[in-house]
C-alpha cells in the first residue's frame, strides 16, 4: 500500500468573511464526504486584516446553512509564510490572485497560486464575485461557485 498523500489548502480573498471562508468550509465538507480528512489541512484567509477575529458574514452563513453546511472560522490576514506551508493557494478574484503573487516576490510559490474558478468544471465565471454589497441572491451563486470549484480541487488532488 502505498503512502497517503497530505494536502495544505489555502483559500484568498479579499477581507476573509465571505468567499474564502465559504470555500474553506465547502471543501472541509467535501474532504470529509469523501473519507479524507486525515489526508487534507484546509484553511483560509484575507489579502487586508481589517476583518481578522471576525466571524463569516451573517449572509453568507446564512446561505450555508440552507444547505447544511456547518459554519466556523475566524478572519485572518495572509502571511508570506504561508506561501511555503501551502501545496495550494486558491483565489477567488484577480485581485486577490495579483495580492497573494506579490507576497512572492521572487516567483518561487507562483505555480501553487491558482484562482478558484479554473478548477469549475460547470461554471465558465472569470472569477468568484464578491457577494458584500449584493443581495441574497449573490450569496447563493458564490456558493454554486465554490461547490463546483472545490469539487474540481477534490478531483485534482486524489
Amino acid at each position: 500500500m502505498s503512502p497517503r498523500k497530505f494536502h495544505r489548502v489555502l483559500f484568498v480573498c479579499l477581507g476573509n468573511i465571505c468567499r474564502s471562508p465559504a470555500a474553506e468550509i465547502i471543501f472541509r465538507k467535501m474532504v470529509d464526504d469523501a473519507g479524507k480528512s486525515v489526508e487534507f489541512e484546509i484553511d483560509s484567509a484575507g489579502t487586508m486584516g481589517h476583518h481578522a477575529g471576525a466571524a463569516p458574514d451573517p449572509r453568507m452563513c446564512e446561505a450555508l446553512s440552507k444547505k447544511n453546511y456547518s459554519i466556523s472560522g475566524h478572519a485572518r490576514q495572509i502571511e508570506a509564510q504561508d506561501l511555503e506551508k501551502f501545496d495550494l493557494i486558491v483565489t477567488m478574484d484577480e485581485s486577490n490572485l495579483n495580492e497573494v503573487r506579490n507576497l512572492d516576490q521572487k516567483g518561487r510559490f507562483h505555480s501553487k497560486i491558482r484562482p478558484l474558478v479554473s478548477f469549475c468544471r460547470n461554471h465558465s465565471d472569470l472569477r468568484v464575485p464578491d457577494p458584500y454589497y449584493g443581495g441574497q441572491r449573490g450569496f447563493d451563486h458564490v456558493i454554486h461557485l465554490l461547490e463546483d470549484g472545490c469539487m474540481g480541487i477534490l478531483e485534482e488532488l486524489r
